[in-house]
């Protein structure tokens, strides 16, 4: 094998990894490594910082910083890095299980919520109206109260949004992702990004005072 090519360390880093509070960062922790076997064991449990109070409990671990302190440890090893240049890394405390009291009342406020938002959309668009006219050109007599075709409607209204959401309590039709799952996804993204910024900032904002100091 080309000794030149067992000198290489090739690196990923994770986009964002979330760690107990009290833990070390280790390289392991935000990383996936490709390196010779012994030294990716030493690797993977090599520390990158040990987060204080005053860090906060969101902190960015940079590309540069990881191959620094490969570097050090590893003189004569190159490093190769694919995909992300930084790790947004998520201090927390103890992991909390979610409260029954807390699920059913958000559940009851969505329920109740779209309840009313369908409600009022059918009043704007005078819905009964409509639906009385339909039923009379169908059956061509004329009821005040169709509600056999009300309730097919509520039906629909009901099987429509399960179709359009791909979710019934924890079965999915398919693999494709539902749209609440997609808006989920595009707010992490974008609240990691700001997160990220921002950190950027704080740390050149240090080395700046540091390098007037």
């Amino acid at each position: 094998m080309d000794d030149r090519l067992a000198r290489v360390i090739y690196i990923r880093l994770r986009k964002h990894v979330r760690l107990q509070k009290g833990s070390a960062v280790c390289l392991g922790d935000i990383a996936q490594l490709l390196a010779p076997p012994e030294t990716e064991r030493e690797l993977k449990q090599m520390v990158l910082e040990k987060p204080k109070e005053h860090d906060g409990n969101r902190m960015v671990i940079d590309m540069l910083q990881v191959i620094g302190k490969i570097r050090e440890r590893y003189p004569r090893y190159s490093v190769e890095y694919i995909g992300e240049p930084h790790t947004l890394v998520e201090i927390n405390d103890k992991e909390r299980r979610p409260s029954i009291a807390a699920f059913i009342v958000v559940w009851l406020l969505l329920f109740f919520g779209s309840m009313l938002t369908i409600m009022n959309f059918h009043a704007d668009v005078s819905m009964p109206e409509v639906m009385v006219r339909i039923v009379e050109m169908i059956t061509g007599e004329r009821d005040q109260h169709p509600y056999l075709f009300q309730g097919a409607y509520s039906i629909g209204i009901g099987l429509g949004m399960i179709v359009f959401f791909n979710h019934l309590f924890r079965k999915k039709w398919n693999e494709e992702p539902t749209p609440l799952e997609v808006e989920m996804f595009l707010y992490q993204e974008n609240l990691d990004h700001y997160v990220i910024t921002e950190e950027y900032k704080k740390i050149h904002h240090k080395k700046s005072e540091q390098g007037g100091s």
